[in-house]
């Protein structure tokens, strides 16, 4: 198997391709991409053989942007027969991996895939027992184990392959499923939640989005990442010019701030949340989320950055680097992560952590 599969958003296949070739040549990895619009996915063939499982391995799925999963896989499966579909896939995976942890037939996330995927939820039954019959899956789901995937482009067409449970998308198809909640002001409350679930580790919550913290909500307007701070029990400043939904305000827990997000600076000095969505050229929101780092006003920070129409994925490496660039100057150590989310459009999700400062006088935990 000398290929890597990658899921996008679809619309965004060159944006994740350039994304792959990039990082594989930072590993000394060669090959060549295949791209079809609005597929959903991407495919990165090695040179060497051997180079795709080196890239599952090393390359950490968490530095992509626009990649929502990654798996390696062989040649397409083509025509697979109704009566017996199984056959050919256990043949593809029969002496590449054994004792799996887990199965996921999986589709690309397009509207001409909706039917596929009521397939996949019948055929994983079947196929899971067949996989463990021939010892290639663990008779119980084991999350230490890797995955194996089937990636249906088309009814009788799959591609196959295998991804490592350390280095991958703990989510299926690369997708958090959450549900809008009622009573939150705009839809756009799900991006900050998918955010915290995939910046955030699970047993890191209760310390990083804890009871009683204070955070800033630049752009807050109607209130929609407000929302997610206050159902964590935060003291939030909604900093907006427009109005906030008056529910959030009959919490008591919302100090509305009817000003500049660009000006605004914090009215105290232990904030520990900066979230922004604010609707601006991204070098412009990268340089004002670096003066917040910079200036120690927050300690993590999530933001969007707004993508253009056309060299997306520079655009946005540029921004991160100059981002990097502000805080390197200033001797600030931080952690960045960068995702184009589910609940993401034309627009990159970014968070970043600081975690140290060299500078003297400034403090931050380690």
């Amino acid at each position: 198997m000398n290929k890597v599969i990658l899921y996008c958003r679809p619309g965004f296949e060159k944006e994740c391709a350039a994304e792959i070739t990039d990082k594989a040549a930072q590993y000394e990895v060669y090959g060549f991409v295949r791209v079809k619009d609005h597929s959903g996915y991407v495919i990165f063939e090695c040179y060497q053989h051997e180079d795709a499982d080196r890239l599952m391995k090393e390359l950490p799925f968490h530095s992509l942007i626009f990649a929502r999963q990654m798996f390696v896989c062989g040649e397409l499966l083509r025509d697979l027969p109704p009566e017996d579909r199984i056959t050919p896939i256990v043949g593809m995976l029969t002496g590449v991996i054994d004792r799996a942890g887990e199965l996921r037939a999986e589709v690309p996330d397009t509207n001409e895939s909706k039917e596929l995927m009521r397939f996949c939820r019948k055929f994983t039954v079947p196929l899971r027992a067949a996989l463990r019959e021939q010892n290639i899956l663990l008779a119980q789901e084991n999350p230490g184990r890797p995955v194996v995937h089937v990636l249906f482009i088309a009814p009788g067409c799959c591609y196959v392959g295998y991804s490592y449970s350390n280095n991958n998308s703990r989510f299926y198809m690369g997708i958090p499923r959450l549900k809008f909640p009622a009573d939150a002001p705009s839809r756009s409350t799900l991006k900050l939640e998918e955010a915290f679930h995939v910046f955030i580790p699970a047993d890191e919550w209760d310390e990083r989005l804890a009871s009683g913290m204070y955070a800033v909500d630049l752009g807050a307007c109607p209130g929609g990442w407000t929302w997610q701070l206050v159902q964590r029990s935060m003291m939030v400043y909604a900093v907006d010019n427009g109005p906030m939904a008056p529910s959030l305000m009959d919490t008591g827990q919302v100090m509305h701030h009817k000003a500049d997000g660009f000006r605004f600076e914090p009215p105290r000095n232990n904030v520990y949340w900066l979230v922004c969505d604010m609707v601006e050229k991204p070098a412009k929101v990268a340089s004002r989320m670096a003066d917040w780092l910079v200036n120690g006003w927050c300690r993590e920070a999530i933001f969007n950055l707004k993508l253009p129409m056309k060299k997306r994925y520079e655009e946005v490496m540029q921004n991160l680097a100059l981002l990097r660039d502000r805080l390197e100057e200033q001797g600030i150590n931080a952690e960045y992560h960068a995702k184009h989310l589910y609940h993401d459009r034309e627009e990159v999700t970014v968070h970043v952590r600081r975690m140290w400062s060299s500078v003297p006088g400034r403090r931050d935990e380690r």
